[in-house]
Order: C-alpha cells, then structure tokens, then sequence
C-alpha cells in the first residue's frame, strides 16, 4: 500500500465508520497519541495536533458522529446523490467495471468513495489513474466541498471539524499527484 492509498484509507474509515467501532479503536488510539501524524504524508502537523486533542473524550467524538452522520435525521447526508446529480448505481457500475467487489451497501458515500480510491490504487489494472481520476472528477470531487463545509459547520466537537480541515488539503494533494501521474504516464507512452 503506497501514500495515496494509506491517505484515501484512513480518511474513508474515518468517515465511514462510527468512532466506537473496533475497526476504528487503533486508528484512534493513533491519533491520541500523536503516532498517526508521524506517519501521515501530507503537511498537516498543525491540524493533527488539534485532532489529537479533539479524541481525549470519545463520547463528545461519538455523539458529534451520531448527529452529523447516524439517526434518521443527519445534520448532514454522506452521500453523493444528495449534493449532485449522481446516481449511487451509476458509480456502483463505475467500480464493477474496474472489477471492484461491492456489497449491498450504498457506494456513493464519502468514505465509501475513498475507500474505492485506495482499493483502485492498489488493485487496478494499467488504466489506474485514469480510473482514479474519472472516480474523483465525476463522483466525489463535484461534492466533497459542500460535503465538507456542512461538516465544519455542523460540526460540534473540533474531531470532525478539524477532520473535514484534514480531508480537503488532502483531497487537494492527493489530485494533484493524480495529474502528476498523468502526465509521467503520458511521457511514457510517447
């Protein structure tokens, strides 16, 4: 697993998965400690320091989790269709396509998206960066900022507040060395 991969991974499990899930207990336990900015490879220390200090109480990290994300009634939808004319079929046969398994669960999903990004880094055929830009430029980027901005602003503890802060410098890199693929992978081919 390179960078891009790690990067898309964790951010997709942060936001997919309530912070009381055992999948997420060492990510969090990482970020406690300050041991997840040591292997982050992104320019964000400021930003992790604040989320390091944002985890010492896990039931006000839950609770903003629960009414952010969960219930019936979310401040805010996680879900691409929501913000955009995208259809959560049609990126379920985008990732079909590029021989990603999928279950029943919705794919258009914030962290479902980036976790499809790591999965296309780290199995797709020689059409992977193609394939990763047409995920970010068609279904999420076109959203992730009016995503990202209700998170900042519903937001009551600094854990997603600072985690959306986080999410959008890293959606931004982590394009940018897409394009910088691109075009190595252009000159390549000349």
């Amino acid at each position: 697993m390179n960078e891009f991969s790690i990067v898309c991974r964790l951010l997709g499990t942060l936001f997919q998965r309530d912070p009381n899930d055992p999948i997420l207990a060492p990510i969090i336990k990482m970020v406690g400690e300050g041991k997840l900015s040591q292997l982050w490879p992104l320019e964000q220390d400021e930003l992790f320091n604040t989320l390091k200090n944002s985890v010492k109480d896990l039931a006000i990290v839950e609770a903003d989790y629960q009414s952010l994300f969960g219930g019936n009634a979310p401040a805010v939808s996680i879900y691409a269709h929501d913000y955009e004319e995208i259809k959560e079929d049609d990126v379920r046969q985008f990732l079909i396509a590029r021989g990603m398994p999928v279950t029943d669960s919705s794919t258009d999903s914030f962290g479902a998206l980036l976790l499809a990004a790591s999965w296309l880094e780290d199995n797709s055929a020689e059409d992977e960066v193609l394939a990763q830009i047409q995920l970010f430029d068609e279904y999420l980027l076109p959203w992730a900022g009016a995503f990202l901005g209700k998170v900042e602003a519903h937001a009551t503890s600094g854990f997603y507040r600072t985690l959306a802060a986080i999410a959008r410098g890293a959606l931004s890199a982590l394009r940018e060395e897409l394009s910088d693929d691109e075009k190595s992978e252009d000159t390549e081919a000349e």
